[in-house]
């Protein structure tokens, strides 16, 4: 069924759950939008009715973290949710192709932390370099276990980087920075940056890397790619280092390589498995291996991070909101909407199925409607069009189109702004 219209006139209302930062709030404030928060995630019946609960008829939005999932089911249930801010780099709790085909729009940060993920795997290529927790803990125990044995200097050593993307690209200048040299594999054909060199298979960055670190995102290709027999095909030796999704590894049997020193370390802050609270524990086969350094899913969680993915989640929120502009949407074509300067603008998500812009335009043509811009953009079964009219969005004209075309079968969202 067609989803009724949205008015902008209607204040919108955003709920920010997981303790997203402040940064968020005051970009979202300073465009009008009434903030409600909640400091834990959510799962889809709790998420519906607290977006239900939220005050007036006008647009919804909801900001997340990792711990909150966003179903088929909300997207059904919130006919007024306009679009999904992910705080983060990853979408995989949120189902994009349901959110795609209900014309949610989804947001994601795909560059604020970038910088926090790199250093905290250089400083962690370091610590595994030089032994340093488990030197540490033994001196918390009173031991004092002063040698050089087993530590060793990173410049020289090779860094093998599963994933060069934003985050990859960036380790990959750092660490060559410190004399390391580069090589990266990714199934996508990328450009180096500096000395860095691309391998062509897994398997012979695995053969040829001192430490191998993965920056990839969860899919069905990446899903245990680390299992026993990469990392036997890994260097006696050599270190594993993970801060991209639980998935990826399998702890069982990195365990296994740990303990039998195939492995020298391993650095690890993502889990297939990790708690929904901070109060709820942390349960892991890799607790008590020394050789380990375990973190709590920190890679991007220093406070200039968080503020720079608050400000820039939050800006593409509002920016969809007052524009229709989809600059950065993960799941909805990207047309990058200007201010109005005067008049009112339409923006509507609708099927990608034939006619569609023809229904639209002869909509339009009878209303006899002054057009003074429009933009198409589709992606798979989905397309977004904004309208540009020579009215004002409170005149009648404007509205009864607005409501024509939210009439439309083949409607999915539809506002006016």
């Amino acid at each position: 069924m067609p989803c009724g219209i949205v008015r902008a006139v209607s204040r919108a209302h955003v709920l920010l759950l997981e303790n997203i930062h402040v940064s968020a709030h005051e970009e979202l404030r300073r465009n009008d939008v009434a903030v409600h928060t909640h400091s834990g995630g959510m799962q889809a019946p709790q998420l519906i009715e607290a977006l239900r609960a939220l005050p007036g008829e006008g647009p919804r939005m909801v900001g997340i973290r990792s711990k909150t999932r966003v179903t088929a089911e909300v997207f059904a249930a919130v006919p007024n949710l306009i679009s999904v801010g992910a705080f983060c780099i990853g979408t995989d709790q949120i189902d994009l192709t349901a959110a795609r085909q209900a014309g949610v729009v989804v947001f994601n940060a795909p560059f604020s932390n970038t910088r926090s993920v790199a250093e905290l795997i250089l400083g962690e290529v370091i610590m595994l370099s030089r032994q340093i927790f488990p030197r540490s803990t033994a001196c918390h125990r009173g031991e004092w276990r002063k040698s050089a044995t087993g530590s060793n200097e990173v410049r020289g050593k090779t860094i093998g980087i599963v994933g060069y993307g934003h985050i990859g690209s960036q380790l990959s200048v750092l660490a060559e920075s410190l004399g390391l040299r580069v090589l990266y594999y990714d199934l996508v054909s990328k450009l180096p940056l500096g000395n860095a060199r691309p391998v062509d298979s897994l398997e012979e960055l695995l053969r040829t890397s001192d430490f191998v670190t993965l920056h990839v995102p969860d899919t069905e290709l990446t899903r245990g790619m680390i299992g026993e027999g990469e990392l036997a095909c890994m260097r006696r030796g050599s270190y594993l280092l993970n801060a991209s999704r639980g998935q990826v590894v399998d702890i069982p049997a990195l365990r296994e390589a740990l303990v039998s020193e195939h492995l020298a370390g391993a650095a690890i802050d993502v889990y297939p498995a990790e708690p929904a609270k901070p109060s709820a524990p942390f349960l892991s086969e890799l607790r008590g291996v020394e050789s380990a350094i375990l973190t709590p899913h920190i890679g991007g969680s220093t406070e200039e991070a968080q503020e720079n993915i608050g400000r820039e989640v939050g800006s593409a929120l509002s920016s969809y909101l007052l524009h229709g502009s989809t600059s950065g949407a993960v799941n909805i074509p990207n047309l990058d909407a200007a201010p109005l300067s005067s008049g009112c603008r339409i923006v509507n998500v609708h099927r990608n199925v034939p006619g569609v812009l023809s229904a639209i335009n002869r909509a339009v043509a009878e209303s006899e409607v002054n057009v003074t811009g429009q933009s198409l953009g589709t992606v798979e079964d989905v397309g977004l069009l904004i309208v540009d009219l020579a009215l004002e969005r409170d005149e009648l004209r404007a509205l009864d189109l607005s409501r024509a075309i939210a009439a439309l079968p083949t409607s999915l969202r539809t506002r006016i702004l």
